[in-house]
């Protein structure tokens, strides 16, 4: 229903009400019909079902069934260091998820507890809740809006719409109809809208919807979509599957085979076992858990508070930032930037070199005096943001006001679009207008109309809101003021720009980002002209071909021809919350990672929906906090670039314990299938594959996200958001280099074998101190070991030497030899396994020697 274009008189009818309000009991039985007037909540997580999803992966689940299937054959040992494993890694996913749930709780807190209504011709103070469409509501300055209303009086109201709507400043409200269908809810000056505050004045409205018929309840049904997963999410989700499915067949396989050769079946199940423990990466998800909790810690510091760990690793993956314009990429301030006088246009900061004109004194008297605005027992200035920032430039100049008093006033008004204030100086009575140029011109006299409106374009073509002021002397005051005479016969004074002025920081963030090859877009509910300047300056609009689109033009587009151009497009003015959602989504079927920032209500559906939500610490609201995955705690556009840098450092390093744990697992793998097909007893025992992914993985893997940031991390594109695990060769590289482990462990068994040593220890410490060299080469992709700094991540190599303390002690301690299975090594067969074990680090370091090569000849 278009509100808005109705009259008073037709909205009355439609709703059964009039100015007296609804009678009690028709107020009862529509309450009843449609419900109280709060947001209903969807469907909440409880805590059992938070818990159980921690137990739904697929490696999960496989790790499981092998824990149950050794405890049935008596193997309890490795039952519970595998139960441990997963139990550890649940606690963890349930503690960070715990209090993901909250926006709904957010947004219904913004809804008041009393109204103050009209029933049964009488003024009464009602909870908001019992608020029905055709309740009589009256709106005071410092009140919210307790329901979605039509104006029917107005005087001098302005209400506060930047949390829904992303409009900077306070909206004039007015009574009559707007003629145009559609209108985006920043232009609809004749509604008030549920969860906004009333600033100044006071006005009588009607309730035309309520609950989740509001705007604020279609952003509550919009925040109940499901989230999208995360990049990291989505690739291990592949990952673990495809697995899982190749570690089942290989078990199968492996069971099939040996008892068609006649082994024993009980044998073959409990090797079967620890094909299954050597395969999966039992480690892998507490260890990405853990790391990124760590760099959740690290970010705290960067003044980035992370609500959904997987939001640290997705940072690496964004192609796209839709950036709110109001208070994030400006400072939510407004600011009085150019003023034109005397025929010429001056920056603020060149006022103090003309203020003995006689014209700039009057015009800077002008703007202190025509003001309402007021400064506290702190030295704040309260008031409309407008009329502040145009005392601001008056109190810069040190103007006086105090022989200025003023006597009288017409109040500003909505429809007349002026104020006039009277003032007593030097026994002179004077009078100063300000107001929208295009209407204070006309009451002026003796001016070159053509030129003064060029003017006004011109600086409105700037995206300033330009504000015109007008003066006349009287022979005595009015006791009664009129509009039409008084504000008539005046001699023009001067023009201000005013505008909500960049962030100085955003410059170099804007720049940064498109370095780093992520495109940053504005969305906003301002005007296209603001938000198109603000772009142009900030470098978010740099060329041609990058558009700009209004709400209303983006509404006229079906969604093939919004796919079409939708990369093109930078800068999106007076969008409403359902196309910041619909942006997101575009975005996201053309392939991107999308992050979006806001701190209003109206960001919330979108901050959701984005790959990453990013919400504004200070300036946000509860609601768009607990929507987004991000908390900027210092509201700077800047350390989202910050974020970014360690988000990818993080995924790089990720990476590197993925390709790390692999490697090693691909290496146990290998010594057990290979080893009874050569004529070789099984390598190792269940304990000692759980023993070797346990400590020796967890621990150095842990250490890996410490690595500091490659150098050119911040200048090469985004990685693909399809891109594998396995791709840049780490897929052969885990491979080859765990073939090798296996080599190297198979022929020490081989050798062992035929010389009568303690082979099983052998292997057991060979492949252990072999993932220990190999984890030390793989700290960096393309330099070694050597030149990237032997001490430059401390606990790296502290948990090499504590696994090596450790592995030294289940070897030699003679009360865990049994539990381990091992045998105390001699001096020869401690040498014979150190030397095997650095094979693997200097084959690794060759790699990256001839790897930097072959790059250089490319």
């Amino acid at each position: 229903m278009n509100w808005h274009r109705l009259s008073i008189p037709e909205v009355f009818e439609l709703l059964g009400t009039s100015q007296h309000g609804l009678s009690t009991t028709i107020a009862e039985d529509k309450l009843l019909e449609i419900g109280p007037n709060e947001l209903q909540e969807g469907k909440k997580k409880s805590v059992a079902s938070i818990l159980l999803a921690q137990f739904k992966d697929v490696m999960i689940l496989i790790l499981m069934a092998a824990a149950i299937i050794s405890g049935i054959i008596g193997d309890i040992t490795d039952t519970i260091v595998i139960l441990v494993i997963v139990l550890l890694n649940a606690v963890i996913g349930f503690l960070q998820e715990y209090r993901a749930e909250k926006a709904m709780q957010a947004l219904k807190r913004m809804a008041i507890m009393q109204a103050k209504i009209m029933r049964d011709g009488r003024i009464a103070w009602l909870p908001a809740t019992v608020l029905v469409p055709g309740d009589i509501v009256f709106l005071e300055a410092g009140n919210a809006v307790p329901a979605d209303v039509r104006i029917i009086e107005s005087v001098n109201l302005k209400i506060e719409e930047a949390a829904l709507t992303g409009e900077s400043n306070a909206v004039d409200k007015i009574t009559h109809s707007l003629e145009v269908d559609d209108l985006p809810v920043g232009d609809k000056k004749n509604m008030g809208f549920k969860g906004t505050f009333v600033t100044y004045g006071r006005g009588t409205a009607v309730v035309i919807a309520t609950g989740m018929q509001t705007e604020l309840g279609r952003i509550a049904k919009m925040l109940q979509e499901d989230e999208t997963l995360t990049p990291l999410q989505q690739r291990m989700a592949s990952f673990g599957k495809k697995l899982s499915v190749l570690v089942l067949f290989l078990c199968v396989l492996f069971f099939v085979a040996g008892w068609l050769r006649g082994e024993d079946v009980v044998k073959m199940i409990l090797t079967s076992i620890s094909l299954a423990v050597a395969a999966i990466p039992e480690a892998l998800p507490a260890v990405i858990t853990i790391s990124l909790a760590l760099a959740a810690k690290r970010m705290i510091r960067l003044n980035s508070l992370i609500r959904k760990l997987p939001a640290v690793e997705t940072l690496g993956s964004v192609t796209y930032i839709c950036t709110d314009k109001t208070g994030t990429l400006t400072k939510n301030k407004m600011y009085v930037e150019d003023v034109f006088v005397n025929g010429k246009v001056y920056d603020r900061n060149e006022l103090s070199f003309i203020l003995e004109k006689h014209e700039v004194m009057l015009l800077l008297q002008a703007f202190a005096l025509n003001n309402d605005s007021f400064e506290d027992a702190d030295k704040v200035i309260k008031g409309d943001s407008t009329e502040i920032a145009l005392l601001e430039v008056s109190r810069e100049q040190k103007i006086q006001t105090g022989t200025w008093p003023r006597l009288s006033e017409i109040a500003f008004d909505a429809d007349r679009k002026l104020m006039t204030t009277f003032h007593l100086h030097e026994n002179k009575i004077i009078s100063f207008t300000k107001g929208a140029p295009d209407i204070l011109l006309q009451h002026c006299i003796n001016i070159d109309m053509p030129v003064l409106q060029k003017q006004v374009d011109k600086m409105a073509a700037k995206g300033l809101r330009v504000l015109g002021f007008a003066f006349r002397y009287w022979d005595a005051v009015p006791p009664n003021p009129d509009s039409e005479f008084h504000e008539s016969g005046l001699q023009f004074l001067g023009l201000a720009g005013i505008i909500d002025p960049p962030r100085e920081e955003v410059f170099d963030a804007v720049a940064q980002c498109k370095t780093a090859g992520i495109i940053p877009v504005m969305i906003t509910g301002d005007h296209p002209l603001t938000a198109k300047t603000i772009a142009q300056r900030i470098g978010i609009l740099s060329n041609e071909n990058d558009l700009v689109i209004t709400g209303q033009e983006l509404a006229a587009l079906d969604n093939e021809s919004f796919l079409a151009k939708v990369e093109k497009i930078k800068v999106y003015a007076r969008v409403s919350p359902e196309q910041k959602l619909h942006i997101v989504k575009a975005l996201q079927r053309k392939g991107h990672y999308v992050a979006m920032t806001g701190d209003g209500v109206n960001d919330a559906p979108s901050l959701k929906r984005a790959n990453i939500g990013i919400a504004m610490g200070i300036t946000g609201t509860d609601v768009s906090k607990e929507a987004a995955h991000m908390i900027l705690l210092d509201d700077n556009f800047s350390t989202i670039v910050k974020a970014v840098r360690e988000g990818r450092r993080i995924y790089d390093n990720i990476l590197k314990f993925i390709k790390y744990l692999m490697t090693s697992n691909s290496g146990e793998l290998w010594t057990l299938l290979i080893g009874p097909i050569i004529g070789l007893p099984v390598a190792l025992l269940p304990i000692h594959i759980l023993w070797i992914n346990l400590v020796t993985d967890g621990l150095p893997a842990i250490s890996l996200s410490f690595e500091k940031a490659e150098k050119n991390i911040m200048n090469r594109p985004p990685r693909p958001p399809q891109q594998s695990v396995f791709a840049n060769g780490r897929g052969t590289h885990m491979i080859w280099v765990g073939m090798l482990m296996a080599g190297i462990a198979l022929s020490a068994q081989s050798w062992a074998i035929s010389h009568g040593l303690h082979w099983q220890t052998i292997v057991f410490n060979v492949l252990c101190l072999s993932q220990m060299g190999h984890v030390l080469a793989i700290r960096s992709e393309s330099q070694s070991f050597f030149s990237a700094g032997i001490f430059s991540n401390k606990p790296l190599i502290g948990s090499v030497l504590a696994a090596f303390l450790l592995q030294f002690s289940v070897t030699y301690i003679q009360f865990l030899q049994p539990i381990f299975k091992t045998q105390a090594l001699t001096v020869h067969e401690f040498i014979l396994v150190g030397a095997a074990s650095s094979v693997v680090f200097f084959a690794v370091e060759i790699e990256k020697i001839i790897s930097r090569k072959y790059g250089l000849r490319k």
